[in-house]
């Protein structure tokens, strides 16, 4: 027991500052869908809701699982993630367009959100399991590839380009993070901008190519593929400083602003609540950035180390893409802002992440009270 023996210890360590952090971006995310859907809980705040606090019982819950046990099922989990995105070709479930979904009817399961955290855990066993003295050799860099390439590739095919991305930036930071030579990024780096040009032409399908046109060109369609990024500029803008108020947005109230609340909640929530309201809410995120680093810091393994600061990063490029892509800083890839957009499946894996990372710094209390 702590505190005077009325809070039982193992509740007392959690780490509540960040767990009443995540709770009220949480909670203002429903604010926001409230707002969206005209001042109504139904279709979306409501809903939203009950999910987000079963999640976040489940990221407590995990917590109290021992570092050991993701050590040890890291690469198993990626396995069969790899499996279930191969079961998702062949019998996943269409939705708007694309084959991203398992319906195994209590539930539709996306195994591409999940493969976000298991490419870091399973990245991350790879690079515990290599000696040091390995590290900057190629042995250290095809096995690595081929983890992050495989499951990309199956991503690609759905197509779901915004996931494959994140996977490809997750294992890659990974691989920067355990001690792959610099020189090689920035070669990849060069040909992948030598490619660019062929890879749009070539390989991503038609939505996608008009999406980075438009990224590049954005009055070329402004009431067509344009449209998204113009009212969401719209929408941003017209909230200046302090925003028009809480109910008062007329972008995504008269529904000039599309998908208003998924991909381009900020948008709506920018119009709102302004500049004041955006700068803290993206303070927010990064707190919990922080408090992530932070974790991976005071670990006491190579493996936990890169977790979490994998798992962080992971956090930080769903904020950064999307809020990247709502200003029209970079193409619509379909990345929805965790905690706030309305779905189940970015709000699991982030909480999901949340929970590894509680369970890390469970492991460095333990072993700094040792």
């Amino acid at each position: 027991m702590s505190r005077g023996g009325i809070v039982p210890e193992p509740i007392a360590r959690l780490p509540w500052r960040v767990i009443l952090l995540v709770v009220a971006i949480g909670t203002f995310g429903q604010v926001v869908l409230y707002s969206a859907a005209g001042g109504s809980l139904h279709p979306w705040a409501l809903s939203q809701g009950l999910r987000f606090y079963v999640f976040v019982a489940g990221a407590i819950a995990l917590s109290y699982v021992p570092e050991r046990v993701w050590r040890a099922g890291a690469i198993p989990a990626y396995g069969g993630l790899v499996v279930l995105l191969v079961f998702v070709e062949l019998l996943g479930a269409v939705r708007g367009g694309s084959q991203r979904w398992l319906d195994l009817g209590f539930i539709r399961l996306q195994p591409s959100e999940l493969m976000k955290p298991a490419i870091v855990l399973a990245c991350a066993r790879f690079y515990d399991m290599l000696p040091a003295g390995e590290t900057r050799r190629f042995s250290a860099i095809w096995p690595a590839a081929l983890l992050i390439g495989v499951p990309a590739a199956l991503i690609m095919k759905q197509p779901d380009l915004g996931t494959a991305l994140m996977v490809c930036a997750g294992g890659a930071t990974i691989m920067f993070l355990a001690g792959i030579p610099l020189r090689l990024f920035v070669g990849g780096g060069i040909g992948i901008a030598i490619a660019a040009p062929l890879a749009v032409n070539f390989l991503l399908h038609g939505y996608q190519r008009n999406r980075v046109l438009i990224f590049l060109d954005p009055e070329s369609d402004p009431l067509g593929t344009g449209y998204h990024i113009s009212q969401s500029k719209i929408a941003i803008g017209s909230g200046g400083i302090w925003g028009k108020g809480f109910l008062q947005g007329t972008q995504s109230h008269l529904d000039y602003l599309p998908e208003g609340h998924t991909d381009f909640v900020f948008a709506t929530m920018a119009e709102e609540w302004g500049l004041i309201g955006g700068c803290l809410l993206i303070f927010a995120f990064l707190l919990v950035i922080r408090w992530g680093i932070n974790v991976g810091q005071n670990a006491g393994t190579r493996f936990s180390r890169l977790t979490a600061a994998g798992l962080s990063t992971t956090i930080f490029f769903y904020v950064a893409i999307n809020l990247a892509m709502v200003m029209g800083l970079a193409p619509v890839v379909g990345i929805p802002l965790p905690l706030v957009s309305f779905g189940s499946s970015a709000q699991m894996t982030v909480l999901l992440c949340l929970g590894i990372l509680m369970s890390i710094d469970r492991e460095n209390r333990r072993r700094v009270r040792w």
